[in-house]
C-alpha cells in the first residue's frame, strides 16, 4: 500500500502533494500494448513517462511486481550529482542534472530538489591527486567542480571534523555546487501522475513470469495477472534484471548486490550539504524532515536481501562519527538495504539485445537515482526509435566483447 506524505515531508513554501492513491488508476491490464515497461521504479516511470509525453507512444503499462516505486526507488540516499571522470558518464549525468533543475515544473509536482551541493573528501595525496584531476574533467566538460582546500571545506560545512590529527584528516575536497538531493518518494509520484496523464497504465502486483517470443522477436510477457502481449519489452528491474534477462536465456554480466542505507532521528537542521568520502566510505546528508542519512558500499556477497550485515553498519557508523563528532550521541533509527545490479566495469547497461524488441537498462550498481530524468528521456528515445540515444551509445551490452569498456571502478569518487 502507498503511504501518503504527511506535511513535515514538505519543504516550507511547498504546496502539500495529493495523496498518491488519487494521482493515478489503478487498471486492470489490456490484452496487449506498443510498449511495456518491466519496473515501477524512478526509471521505469521516467521511461513510460518520455514515451508518451517526448516520444509520442502512449500505448504504455509499467507492469511492478509489487507497488509503485517500492524497490530501489524508495531504499536509496537520494543523492544527485554529475560529477563523474569520464566524458561518456559525465555526459549522461550532467543531462539528468539539468533534467533536474526543471524537473518540478515540468512535472508540475513538488519533487523537493534541493540543490545544497556535494563534497567528495580526500584524505590522502592520491586523493587530491584523483579529486584535482576530476575537477579539472568536469570543468572541460562544463560541469560545476571546484577544488577546495581544507579551511575553505570548513566554511561549505562547519560542523566537519577537519582537524589534521585525526585518523584520516581532511586535506581538501572537490565540490560542486549544483548537486544536492531530491525527496524520492514524490519523484516517483509525480512520473507516475504525469505518465497516467498522458495514458499509461500504471500495473501494480503484476510480477513478470516469462517473456515470450517468436522467430527470436519478443512478442509478449506472462505475468501472475494473466499474459500481455507487446511490440516492445522494456527491462528496468534494477537488481532482478539478470533474473528478467534469464527468462530468455541471456546471460547478463551483471552481479546483484545488497547496498545498506540508515537514518537518524529527527534532528534539528544542522547539515548544511551532502559529504562523501571514498577512504572512510561514508555518505552524510540530512534529508527534508530533519533525519540524517547514512550510507556506505555495497556488501561483498551476492544476494537479494534487502537486509543487509551488520559489520558494514558499524564501520560506516564509526566512519561517520570521526567526520562528525557532533552526531556522537544521535539515535540510529532504521536501516535497510536495497538490491543493486553492478557491472565489471561499474558502468549501466542500456539498449538493445540479441532479442529484437527487447531493450536493457540495468547496471547502475549505487547511481541510478540521480540519473533518474536523463535515463528516462534517452531511455524512451532507445526504445521507441530502436536505436540507442547517443548519450547512452557507449553503454551498450556490446562492449563487454568489444573491449570498449567505460571504467568508473573509483573514477567518479565514492560508489553511491
Amino acid at each position: 500500500m502507498t503511504v501518503a506524505p504527511t506535511s513535515d515531508a514538505v519543504a516550507p513554501g511547498s504546496r502539500l502533494p495529493e495523496h498518491p492513491d488519487f494521482l493515478w488508476n489503478n487498471p486492470e491490464p489490456a490484452r496487449g500494448y506498443d510498449v511495456l515497461v518491466v519496473g515501477g521504479g524512478g526509471h521505469g516511470l521516467a521511461t513510460a513517462y518520455h514515451l508518451a509525453r517526448t516520444q509520442g507512444v502512449s500505448n504504455v503499462a509499467v507492469l511492478e511486481k509489487g507497488w509503485l516505486a517500492g524497490g530501489n526507488m524508495a531504499r536509496n540516499t537520494t543523492i544527485i550529482r554529475s560529477n563523474y571522470l569520464w566524458d561518456e558518464s559525465a555526459r549522461i549525468y550532467e543531462h539528468a542534472l539539468t533534467l533536474w533543475e526543471n524537473l518540478e515544473n515540468e512535472l508540475d509536482y513538488p519533487v523537493l530538489f534541493d540543490q545544497r551541493g556535494v563534497l567528495n573528501l580526500a584524505h590522502s595525496l592520491q586523493d587530491v591527486r584523483d579529486s584535482v584531476r576530476r575537477v579539472n574533467a568536469n570543468r572541460l566538460n562544463g560541469i560545476d567542480a571546484e577544488w577546495l582546500e581544507p579551511a575553505e571545506v570548513k566554511d561549505v560545512c562547519p560542523i566537519l571534523n577537519v582537524s589534521p590529527d585525526i585518523r584520516y584528516p581532511v586535506l581538501g575536497a572537490s565540490y560542486q555546487p549544483r548537486a544536492g538531493i531530491a525527496k524520492h518518494d514524490h519523484v516517483a509520484w509525480g512520473y507516475a501522475r504525469a505518465a497516467a496523464g498522458l495514458g499509461v497504465d500504471l500495473i501494480q502486483n503484476c510480477e513478470v513470469t516469462g517473456i515470450r517470443t517468436s522467430g527470436g522477436r519478443v512478442t509478449g510477457v506472462r505475468t501472475t495477472r494473466g499474459d500481455i502481449a507487446a511490440g516492445k519489452v522494456a527491462l528496468c528491474a534494477a537488481g532482478h534484471s539478470s533474473v528478467l534477462a534469464g527468462m530468455v536465456g541471456l546471460r547478463l554480466p551483471v552481479a546483484s548486490h545488497p547496498l545498506q542505507a540508515m537514518v537518524s532521528e529527527l534532528l534539528e537542521p544542522v547539515h548544511p550539504t551532502v559529504v562523501m568520502s571514498n577512504a572512510v566510505h561514508v555518505y552524510v546528508s540530512q534529508a527534508h524532515k530533519g533525519e540524517l542519512v547514512l550510507g556506505a558500499g555495497i556488501d561483498s556477497y551476492n544476494g537479494y536481501g534487502q537486509r543487509g550485515s551488520f559489520h558494514v553498519i558499524e564501520r560506516q557508523l564509526t566512519a561517520a562519527l570521526e567526520l562528525f563528532p557532533i552526531f556522537a550521541r544521535a539515535h540510529l533509527l532504521r536501516t535497510w538495504a536495497g538490491i543493486v545490479d553492478v557491472s565489471p566495469d561499474a558502468s549501466p547497461i542500456i539498449g538493445r539485445t540479441p532479442i529484437a524488441g527487447l531493450y536493457l537498462n540495468c547496471g547502475w550498481g549505487t547511481g541510478g537515482f540521480k540519473v533518474t530524468p536523463g535515463l528516462g528521456d534517452c531511455f524512451a528515445h532507445t526504445v521507441a526509435r530502436d536505436e540507442p540515444h547517443p548519450f547512452v551509445e557507449p553503454f551498450g551490452l556490446e562492449r563487454f566483447t568489444t573491449g570498449a569498456l567505460v571504467d568508473e571502478h573509483g573514477a567518479a569518487a565514492v560508489a553511491h
